[in-house]
């Protein structure tokens, strides 16, 4: 076994130093989070949207969309709560592609993680201090939590770490809301398994110690779709299914049971304009059952400042991961979703 050393040992306390927010900033975040803790509760009954680029690669691209993402959520703030997606690290099925700007804080450069993780922290500051924001990631890499959790109000746990215990375990001992999304195979059991064990008390060795977390009540449910090995998709956003998955909230008896649709992926097949049509199939469903409106709450939404998807970092404001919903459309969608909740 060979592992060659291409950098110093990260000092935790130095990289928390960098990007650090100020007492008036961190105030307004900490109320952003307690909003969204309440939603998730069911104490605040706004619709939550977290949204943005599959991949956060290029910074001032970011802050473009983050500026118009601010605009708007301050005109449809009485019925939806906006978290932006500022996703840093990508999970790559073979291991090949972008893997994130922690890894290539260049896109057209070669991996450098020092300089990664400056901008990770970089990026995510900048979106909270210059638009108010407060932003998600995904939790990939769960021993780099605490790189970034002084930052970051929303985690998800991917279709293909979903099952990993340590991924389950570090949820259990956060204080922001997790959200576990199914595997790509579609089985629920391993979701909900996921969830049962990061609302838990677990003792785990991390980070070189042997811990004991709280457990975390708000780890919840997205809905993502699956993939067969034939290479179909399945969605899994249909009334059938939300009521399969209500049922099974209702058997493990989950605390403060929410559902996130995830728009794109394999309920999209990763058919970026089909995400607006998946989000009115699921607002309609919440108004014909008062069950699936009370637990199906939220919606992730893949979208970036230009429509698709590009193999190399070209065109300013266009995915180079997953198609991702341009910002005239994203600015419709949101629209229409706030004109259905308001009526």
């Amino acid at each position: 076994m060979t592992f060659t050393t291409r950098g110093s040992v990260v000092d935790l306390e130095q990289v928390r130093s960098l990007s650090q927010l100020d007492d008036q900033t961190r105030e307004k975040k900490q109320q952003r989070d307690q909003e969204l803790a309440a939603i998730i509760r069911g104490e605040d009954q706004r619709l939550l949207l977290v949204i943005g680029p599959c991949s956060s690669d290029n910074e001032e691209a970011v802050l473009e969309y983050a500026r118009r993402l601010a605009a708007l959520q301050e005109k449809v703030k009485d019925c939806i709560f906006i978290v932006m997606r500022v996703y840093t690290a990508k999970p790559r099925t073979n291991g090949d592609g972008y893997k994130g700007l922690i890894h290539q804080p260049k896109a057209s450069e070669g991996p450098n993680l020092m300089d990664g993780i400056k901008a990770v922290r970089n990026l995510h500051h900048r979106v909270i201090t210059e638009t108010g924001l407060t932003t998600a990631d995904e939790m990939l890499y769960p021993e780099n939590v605490a790189l970034v959790d002084d930052l970051v109000s929303y985690m998800a746990v991917g279709a293909r770490s979903v099952e990993n215990q340590q991924h389950r375990f570090v949820a259990s001992g956060l204080s922001t809301p997790v959200g576990m999304k199914n595997p790509t195979s579609g089985n629920l059991s391993v979701m909900f398994n996921a969830i049962y064990a990061a609302q838990n008390q677990q003792t785990f060795l991390y980070r070189f110690q042997e811990v004991e977390t709280s457990g975390n009540p708000l780890a919840h449910a997205i809905l993502r779709g699956a993939i067969h090995a034939n290479g179909k998709n399945e969605p899994n956003y249909h009334y059938e299914q939300l009521l399969e998955t209500l049922s099974a909230y209702d058997k493990l008896d989950l605390q403060y049971p929410f559902i996130v649709v995830d728009t794109n992926h394999d309920n999209s097949g990763k058919q970026h304009f089909e995400q607006e049509r998946i989000v009115r199939e699921t607002l309609l469903n919440r108004d014909w059952n008062e069950k699936i409106k009370q637990t199906v709450r939220g919606f992730m939404i893949e979208s970036y400042l230009e429509d698709g998807r590009q193999d190399q970092p070209e065109v300013f404001g266009k995915s180079i991961t997953d198609p991702c919903l341009g910002w005239s459309k994203t600015e419709q969608l949101i629209q229409s979703i706030y004109a259905h909740l308001d009526k």
